[in-house]
C-alpha cells in the first residue's frame, strides 16, 4: 500500500472517528470501492488531463451529492485536486484496515475445496475468536484446487491444511531423499 493512500486514509479515519462516522464512512467507501472497481473509466475520467481538476470535482459533485457524506465527497475532491484519485480504491482498504484495527476485528479468508456449512464457519469462527482474542469476520472461497481441508488467510499469514498442501509437501521430501 502506498503512503500516500496510508497518510490520507489515517486523516479521514480520523475525522470519521471525531464526528462518530466511522461505520457510515466504512460502508460508503465499500460502495465507492466496489463501484470504481466495476466502472474503471471513471477513474480514469477522474485523472485524466483533458478536464480542468474544477471540471473533474464537478462531476464527483453531480455524482455524489446527497449520496455519500460530505466528508467523503470532499476526501474524492481533494484527492482529485491533488492528482490521487487513483489512489481512492488503496485509501478505502487503508481505512478498512484502520477500522478493523480500532475495533478489534480480523479479517480471515477460508479456502477449501467445498462449501463449508454454517455449523463449520460457526465453529471455526469461535475457534479463531478464542485463539485470536478478536472479532472475526469470516468469508469463505471455494477453490477445487485444494482438494480438501482448509486454507485460512489473515493478518498477513496462511496457514494451510490443504490436502494439495500436504501432497506438494510430500512431493518436496520425495525429492530431496537421497536414494
Amino acid at each position: 500500500m502506498s503512503q500516500v493512500a496510508s497518510v490520507y486514509a489515517q486523516g479521514l479515519y480520523s475525522l470519521a472517528r471525531e464526528e462518530q462516522q466511522e461505520e457510515t464512512f466504512l460502508q460508503q467507501l465499500e460502495v465507492l470501492r466496489e463501484a470504481f472497481s466495476q466502472e474503471p473509466d471513471f477513474l480514469r475520467l477522474l485523472s485524466s488531463h483533458n478536464l480542468t481538476k474544477q471540471e473533474r470535482c464537478q462531476v464527483l459533485e453531480d455524482s455524489f451529492r446527497d449520496r455519500v457524506h460530505p466528508y467523503i465527497l470532499n476526501f474524492m475532491k481533494l484527492l482529485t485536486e491533488k492528482s490521487y484519485i487513483r489512489q481512492f480504491p488503496q485509501c478505502c482498504k487503508a481505512f478498512t484496515e484502520l477500522y478493523n484495527e480500532a475495533h478489534n476485528i480480523l479479517p480471515v479468508q477460508a479456502v477449501s475445496a467445498v462449501a463449508l456449512s454454517q455449523e463449520q464457519k460457526d465453529r471455526l469462527t469461535r475457534k479463531l475468536e478464542a485463539i485470536t482474542g478478536k472479532t472475526v469476520q469470516l468469508s469463505c472461497r471455494i477453490d477445487g484446487k485444494c482438494l480438501g481441508g482448509l486454507r485460512l488467510d489473515y493478518d498477513g499469514r496462511r496457514v494451510d491444511g490443504t490436502v494439495a498442501n500436504t501432497l506438494s509437501e510430500i512431493s518436496n521430501m520425495l525429492k530431496n531423499t537421497v536414494l
